[in-house]
């Protein structure tokens, strides 16, 4: 498989920097990135909690408190083709600026209601959908920016440190949001302000690099927009082997993201404590950091195919498992288990996917990417509801890991995704 791309458009930075030597922890503009996306990813995870929570103070129903996050998910998946759009046609470190200074006074809008005694439900309504909008753009923008910070042999080492931040947010997040909102309903909005302000000013001092002389427009530029939208799609669609990774991560996506509420349900009927519940299900988040340390010795050892087929082998039997009356321990183990290889899967379908389009067109292929995958987290857990409505979380579990199964037959049986390779200058990095 090659990774040849043509020569980046004149407002997007070039693959590397100049000094690729320089160690990771001395990368100046990686660090800074990250530290900023630190404070960003932790205030959203204080908000996901807050939120639904203010929602039903608000207005005393649960079903407007899901109809926000549902609004949210609803305006990222909209915006998710049309963010990859942008991020290729701009610069995206003022794009990065611009989708967390929106955020910021979005949820400074919240905090300003809150002290006026203003705040309603059409307000938080209007901050799920901008909040929403923007996510896609933020998350695409950063993940480049990543690329073009980092020289393509750190890139695993990146992607990981990447994930060790994604992880302790999702671990520290929500207790720290309970923790903040018992003290004073607005508190938890004023932290995540500051969070996507501090993010803000910590991307202004990431020096962008330099710029390539001013091109031309080309022939592709004048394109259709819904042509030019959907030209990252189409260029994983045209390789067998992208395209048959893409899907089965896809579906592997589809599958665990109900995984937890169908152990939220099953430890309910169970009798166990909210407290009990929520250490269980911090069991996928405490995997997946533990998981990051196993990120480079599972690359090096395995072919991305090989690896993609292999986690969701074990991915398809855990899932089974929580079936299983092995106890109440065991639901945690399991996540646990479970949460070990999502930072080894994730890097593998960045570097195996988007490592092999061109770089003018990556970001339409991550964005478009990321809404296939959002699209199939939220067919998953709408199925799961549903499933868990009118049958019990053992039958849920088993229906999930047979989906799962089925994929990974078909997997198994795809020559594309077997044989798949490592980008050459990940095997070189790796050599």
């Amino acid at each position: 498989m090659s990774s040849k791309s043509a020569d980046p458009p004149h407002d997007v930075a070039p693959e590397h920097p100049a000094t690729p030597d320089v160690p990771l922890r001395r990368n100046r503009g990686f660090q800074l990135l990250w530290t900023g996306s630190v404070f960003a990813f932790l205030g959203k995870e204080v908000a996901e909690l807050a939120y639904p929570l203010v929602v039903l103070a608000v207005t005393g129903s649960p079903g407007w408190a899901g109809a926000f996050g549902g609004v949210q998910l609803l305006a990222s998946l909209v915006c998710g083709v049309p963010a990859g759009e942008l991020a290729d046609r701009y610069d995206r470190r003022r794009l990065l600026l611009c989708v967390e200074a929106v955020r910021a006074l979005a949820t400074s809008s919240v905090v300003g209601a809150f002290l006026l005694g203003t705040l309603s439900l059409p307000h938080l309504l209007a901050v799920a959908v901008v909040v929403g909008a923007v996510q896609p753009l933020g998350g695409s923008t950063r993940m480049l920016l990543v690329r073009s910070l980092v020289p393509p042999r750190q890139l695993t080492a990146a992607l990981t440190q990447e994930e060790v931040r994604s992880h302790a947010a999702a671990m520290s997040g929500p207790p720290l949001g309970g923790a903040l909102y018992a003290v004073a309903q607005v508190v938890p909005f004023v932290v995540t302000a500051c969070s996507f302000a501090a993010s803000l000013v910590l991307t202004l001092f990431v020096r962008p690099l330099a710029e390539a002389p001013q091109a031309p427009m080309r022939a592709a530029d004048k394109e259709p927009l819904p042509v030019r939208m959907t030209v990252g799609l189409r260029a994983l669609w045209g390789k067998p082997a992208l395209r048959s990774g893409m899907l089965f991560a896809a579906v592997m996506n589809t599958v665990t993201a109900p995984v937890i509420l169908t152990v939220v349900v099953q430890l309910r009927d169970q009798g166990l404590s909210s407290t009990a519940i929520g250490f269980t299900t911090m069991g996928l988040a405490v995997g997946g950091l533990a998981g990051t340390v196993l990120v480079a010795p599972l690359h090096r050892l395995l072919a991305p195919g090989a690896l993609m087929l292999w986690l969701g082998g074990t991915a398809f039997l855990l899932i089974g498992s929580l079936a299983a009356p092995w106890g109440r321990w065991w639901p945690a183990l399991a996540l646990f288990l479970l949460g070990l290889g999502g930072p080894s899967m994730r890097v593998l379908v960045d570097i195996l996917i988007f490592r092999q389009v061109p770089d003018e067109q990556r970001g339409r292929a991550v964005a478009a990417c990321m809404t296939v995958f959002g699209a199939g987290a939220s067919l998953g857990v709408f199925t799961a509801g549903q499933l868990l409505e009118h049958a019990s979380s053992m039958v849920t579990v088993l229906m999930l890991a047979a989906v799962l199964m089925a994929a990974w037959c078909v997997g198994l049986r795809t020559q594309d995704l077997r044989m798949a390779q490592w980008p050459e200058e990940q095997e070189a990095r790796m050599g």
